[in-house]
C-alpha cells in the first residue's frame, strides 16, 4: 500500500500547457485559465517582470551580511560535482568572495563519470566533505521507500537536503546555498516564486512527498523490510532535518541561488564545465531523455524517473524538454518530438544493480510498477500498457 501523498492529489482530466509539454499530472502544479503551467508563467517573469538587478543588490548584501574575514567557511554549497551545484560554488567564491564549503550526500552507487566530476570539482579549489551513509540501512530504506511510495531515490533526497543543515549547525554557518527553486522552475506551486529559500515546514510537502524519514522506518518496520534493532539514531540523524527552532535560533538560511540570478541549466554546463571541468555523458545521453548533463551520479538515478513516468505519465524527458521550450532553446513542436522518442525509455544499463541493491526479484520489481499505474493515465492492450494521453496525440 504506498502512502505517497502526492498519489493521490492528481486529477483524473489530463490535460497538456499549450506552451510547453508539461501535464497537469505534476504535483502541486496550476494551469491557469489560457491553459498554460505555472512553470510557463514564471518563466515569462524571468523575461520581463523579475527586476534583476535589485535581486543582485540581494545577493551581494547577503553574502556581505554573512563572509567571514578571517577566511573561516561561511557557506555551505551542497554539491555532487554536478553542472548546478558546481555552477554556485564557483560563482560564489570567485564572485563574490566567499568561502565555501561543499558538502555530498552520496549517490547509491557511483557512475565513474559522476566520481570523476567530483574529483575534478574538488581539483578546482574546493573543500568538500562526502558522507556515506550507512550501506545496510541505505538499501533498506531504499527498498522500504520502492514499495511505499514508489520512488526508491528517496532516502537519498532525505539527506541530500538534511545533511548539508547539520554540517551548517556544527560549523556554526549561516547560509545553505541550493541552486534553483524547483517548484518555480518546473511547474510546482507557483506560490513559491517570491521565496528566497524553503521553509523548513514545508520540506515534507515539497521534497519528501509527505513522507518523512520516520514515516518511511515505520512502514519498513511495519512491512518486515527491517526491525528496529537494525536502526540507531545517530544512523538516522542526517536523513531529517535539524529542529526549525535550532535553526530559527542560529540564524540559518535555506537560499537558491536560482532567485537571485537567472537560472538556465544548459549556460550552468558551459560554465561548470569551463571552470569545474565538469564533462557531460560519455555515452552521449542519459537514458529516458535526449541531453546528456543532468543527473549523472547515480547508476540507479534512471529509475527514479521511470517510476516518475509510470506514476504521472511524465519521464526525464518530458522534464527536460519543457525547460528548455521555456528557456527558448527549442519549439513545442521540437519537444514533443523528443519526448515521443526518448520519454519512458527504460533504464536497462542498471537494471540487475538495481534488483541486486534492493534485493528483489524481477517479477517483484514489475509487480511494484504496474501497481503505480493509474487507470486514467494508463490502458493495457493484451499485456502491453500505452498511455491513454500523450502530448503528441494533440496534433494527431
Amino acid at each position: 500500500m504506498s502512502i505517497n501523498k502526492q498519489i493521490s492529489s492528481s486529477v483524473n482530466d489530463i490535460r497538456f500547457c499549450k506552451k510547453c509539454v508539461i501535464s497537469n499530472q505534476r504535483p502541486r502544479i496550476v494551469f491557469d485559465e489560457e491553459g498554460v503551467c505555472s512553470a510557463c508563467r514564471y518563466a515569462d517573469e524571468k523575461k520581463t517582470s523579475i527586476k534583476w538587478a535589485e535581486r543582485e543588490i540581494k545577493l551581494q548584501e547577503l553574502c556581505d551580511k554573512n563572509r567571514r574575514n578571517d577566511g573561516r567557511f561561511d557557506v555551505i554549497v551542497p554539491c555532487s560535482g554536478g553542472k548546478d551545484a558546481s555552477y554556485v560554488a564557483h560563482i560564489l567564491k570567485h564572485k563574490y568572495g566567499m568561502n565555501p564549503l561543499t558538502v555530498t550526500w552520496s549517490p547509491f552507487e557511483y557512475t565513474d563519470i559522476g566520481r570523476k566530476n567530483l574529483d575534478s570539482f574538488t581539483a578546482s579549489g574546493f573543500t568538500n566533505l562526502l558522507c556515506t551513509p550507512n550501506k545496510i540501512l541505505h538499501r533498506r530504506l531504499a527498498k522500504a521507500a520502492f514499495f511505499a511510495v514508489g520512488d526508491a531515490f528517496q532516502p537519498f533526497v532525505y539527506g541530500q537536503m538534511s545533511y548539508a543543515f547539520h554540517i551548517a549547525l556544527g560549523l556554526d554557518i549561516k547560509l545553505v546555498f541550493y541552486g534553483e527553486n524547483g517548484e518555480a522552475e518546473y511547474s510546482g506551486d507557483l506560490t513559491t516564486k517570491e521565496w528566497p529559500g524553503m521553509p523548513l515546514d514545508v520540506w515534507s510537502e515539497k521534497y519528501f512527498k509527505g513522507v518523512t524519514v520516520n514515516d518511511m522506518v515505520k512502514y519498513g518496520i511495519e512491512k518486515n523490510i527491517f526491525s528496529e534493532t537494525d536502526l540507531t539514531q545517530s544512523d538516522l540523524l542526517f536523513y531529517a532535518p535539524p529542529s526549525i527552532d535550532e535553526l530559527k535560533r542560529k540564524n540559518i538560511e535555506f537560499q537558491w541561488m536560482g532567485y537571485y540570478r537567472k537560472w538556465f541549466p544548459q549556460e550552468n554546463y558551459y560554465y561548470a564545465h569551463e571552470n569545474t571541468g565538469f564533462e557531460a555523458n560519455p555515452s552521449g545521453r542519459s537514458e529516458g531523455t535526449y541531453s546528456k548533463y543532468a543527473s549523472l551520479d547515480d547508476k540507479l538515478d534512471g529509475f527514479h524517473y521511470y517510476l516518475g513516468f509510470i506514476k504521472f505519465g511524465i519521464g526525464r524527458a518530458t522534464s527536460d524538454a519543457a525547460h528548455e521550450i521555456r528557456d527558448g532553446h527549442i519549439t513545442r513542436e521540437e519537444g514533443e518530438s523528443l519526448v515521443r522518442k526518448f520519454d519512458g525509455e527504460f533504464p536497462e544499463t542498471h537494471f540487475n544493480e538495481f534488483l541486486e541493491y534492493l534485493s528483489i526479484s524481477e517479477g517483484e520489481f514489475w509487480s511494484v510498477v504496474d501497481s503505480y499505474r493509474k487507470e486514467h493515465i494508463w490502458q493495457n492492450n493484451n499485456g502491453s500498457w500505452k498511455l491513454r494521453h500523450a502530448v503528441w496525440h494533440e496534433g494527431s
